[in-house]
Parts: C-alpha cells; sequence; structure tokens
C-alpha cells in the first residue's frame, strides 16, 4: 500500500464554497484536486493500491480509497464537488468516526496531528520537503506514507510533529515541485523501484 497526505492550509471546511473558482474564494482548493488525480489516476485506470487523505484546514480529514473508489473522474471541477459533498454531510462525521461519503470516500472529523499519527501506524512516514535529503539515497520502503504540504510550507507544528513521528524529510530532485506533481514523481520512484526499473 502507497499512501498521500496532502495538508490543506486554507481549504473550506464547510460546503459554501463555489466551484467556479477553486484557486480563490475556495482557498486553493483546485492544489487538492489536481493532487487527487496525480494519486490516484493512471491511463485509463485506477491505482488501486493508493490510499489518500486530505486534511481540510486542520478540521475534516478526506479518505480516498483506490480499491473502493468509484465514479471519479480527472477534472478538479468534480472532485471538488466530491469534497462539497462530503463536507455536506460532515455533521454525520462524529469524533473520529468516518462517514462514507460516497464509495471509496470517507469523511473523519480529525485534524492534522490525528491523522499523522494515524498513519504513523500503518507504514513509513516520508516527509516531502525541498530541504529532505536526496530520496535516492535510501531504498524505497515497502509501505510509504508521503506527507506534502499545499501551497504553503508546511507550520512549524507540522513540521515538529512530523520529527516527532520520525518522518524521513526527502526531496525528489533539485528544484522544488507543486504538490501534484510531487505526487507523480513519487509514484514514477515506486513504480520503477527508485527508478531502477523501467
Amino acid at each position: 500500500m502507497r499512501q498521500f497526505v496532502v495538508i490543506g492550509h486554507e481549504v473550506p471546511t464547510t460546503p459554501d464554497f463555489p466551484l467556479d473558482d477553486l484557486p480563490g474564494a475556495a482557498g486553493r482548493l483546485d492544489v487538492l484536486c489536481r493532487s487527487v488525480n496525480a494519486a490516484l489516476f493512471l491511463s485509463h485506470g485506477i491505482r488501486e493500491d493508493v490510499r489518500l487523505r486530505l486534511v481540510l484546514g486542520d478540521t475534516f480529514t478526506l479518505r480516498v480509497e483506490g480499491s473502493e473508489v468509484r465514479g471519479l473522474h480527472p477534472d478538479e471541477r468534480s472532485t471538488a464537488a466530491r469534497i462539497r459533498s462530503a463536507l455536506e454531510r460532515s455533521d454525520e462525521a462524529i469524533g473520529h468516526q468516518a462517514v462514507e461519503t460516497s464509495p471509496g470516500i470517507f469523511l473523519t472529523r480529525r485534524g492534522v496531528k490525528p491523522t499523522l499519527r494515524e498513519v504513523a501506524e500503518e507504514g513509513t512516514l516520508i516527509q516531502l520537503h525541498e530541504d529532505g535529503e536526496a530520496i535516492t539515497t535510501g531504498e524505497p520502503p515497502d509501505d510509504p506514507v508521503f506527507v506534502l504540504s499545499d501551497h504553503r510550507d508546511f507550520t512549524a507544528a507540522e513540521a515538529t510533529h512530523l520529527d516527532e513521528l520520525g518522518a524521513r524529510q526527502v526531496r525528489l530532485g533539485p528544484r522544488a515541485l507543486h504538490a501534484d506533481q510531487a505526487i507523480t514523481v513519487a509514484q514514477n520512484y515506486l513504480d520503477t523501484n527508485g527508478f531502477e526499473r523501467y
């Protein structure tokens, strides 16, 4: 299983956002929507071995299971509509109990820290950061959990918590990438067993 966690700092936590202004009025929700596409879509298919979590404003976490999701389309607007539909059912997410808002998509009332604690128990935490060591300095882990920030840097509290959880800080190349681009490169890194098998 490969996992990705994308922290959205300014995205809405209520469903009253417009679908026609995702970069502006929706707090850069476009970044998270593109990250969904990069994590889950193949040409004419879905990566069934992927679990993606989007942390929405340190209030909710949306989990997408590649093996279970149905009817997801590779465009930002329809993905944003799925997120909005999930937030319309946020009152059903009680405590840490998740609600399945559509097949393979689950909403839970968890912010950054509890989400990171949960994923740390499921695999090897890898913080994607432009100041980290080159990803090629180590072997690809069996169950990687890549943690990314949206268009903003990790907060000091997030970085501290990742450090406390033993996250390895790595970079994917000499230049900073958008979150969705970083996910694509990380997928290729895993697909090629560390850029060795093509």
